[in-house]
């Protein structure tokens, strides 16, 4: 069992591919990364159904819609249903204090609070560069809207890598979490929990077509365990083509210290 104070959840980036949906998964794992609130926001009531069809331990964690941090040029608005006569002038993305990012904001927190969500990711797109001006942007929204005791853990991607002590400066100020791929780097500031999501080991590190292999999580699995020796929860998050399958013997190969 896992010692005083360590907690090690496992889970998949969503559910969509899972045999059963929703229903099949469940009965496998009891946490997952909703990806559909990142391409198109679901009704409330959807969410409300979600919750419902889950038992009362089931956790759920929430991909923040990428109103807030994509702009409507990105080509992932292509699965949000949404045409360009109706993101015409909208001013979205890159984590702006503009009015349309703090309305998309208390949309993404509805879906939040009826999923019972405790944490919410935030994954800022490569060509959301690591600048002054975006830094002073970011700070300016993330310190200004209401996130009660939800967690906000932040995925940077692009050059933010290669300047970690700005990751460091900005999660401190505003208390976030800051996510990494544990089998590339170390998490630089982690104020709550922490929170890997792993999408693979191939060369290009968001090309998510990989198995991880026997002696990967044997890896992983001593990287997780030093992180919860700290006294902080793990959220183990998989992202990668065969996840529900790299999950699945990942929790065997932790055994018992995986709640």
């Amino acid at each position: 069992m896992p010692g005083a104070g360590e907690r090690i959840r496992v889970g998949c980036c969503g559910w969509g591919f899972y045999r059963g949906g929703l229903k099949g998964y469940r009965q496998k794992f009891d946490l997952v990364e909703v990806q559909q609130t990142f391409y198109r926001l679901p009704q409330v009531k959807t969410a409300e159904r979600w919750r419902e069809e889950v038992p009362g331990n089931f956790e759920f964690t929430v991909k923040a819609w990428q109103a807030i941090t994509h702009p409507p040029g990105s080509p992932t608005w292509r699965r949000s249903g949404l045409g360009p006569e109706e993101l015409r002038g909208r001013e979205y993305g890159w984590l702006r204090p503009t009015r349309d990012n703090f309305e998309a904001w208390e949309k993404i927190l509805e879906i939040c609070r009826a999923l019972r969500a405790r944490v919410c990711v935030i994954q800022t797109p490569p060509n959301f560069g690591c600048t002054e001006d975006n830094v002073e942007g970011m700070e300016e929204f993330l310190s200004s809207i209401e996130r009660k005791r939800l967690v906000l853990a932040w995925e940077p991607r692009g050059d933010w890598n290669d300047h970690p002590e700005v990751i460091r400066r900005v999660c401190r100020r505003l208390r976030l979490v800051h996510v990494a791929d544990l089998m590339r780097r170390e998490p630089l500031f982690t104020p709550s929990i922490h929170y890997t999501r792993l999408h693979g080991l191939n060369p290009r590190e968001h090309d998510y077509n990989y198995r991880y292999t026997d002696e990967d999580l044997r890896e992983l699995a001593r990287r997780v365990r030093g992180l919860a020796g700290e006294g902080r929860e793990v959220y183990v998050m998989f992202n990668n083509v065969y996840m529900y399958e790299s999950a699945e013997k990942f929790r065997e190969v932790m055994g018992r210290q995986v709640l």
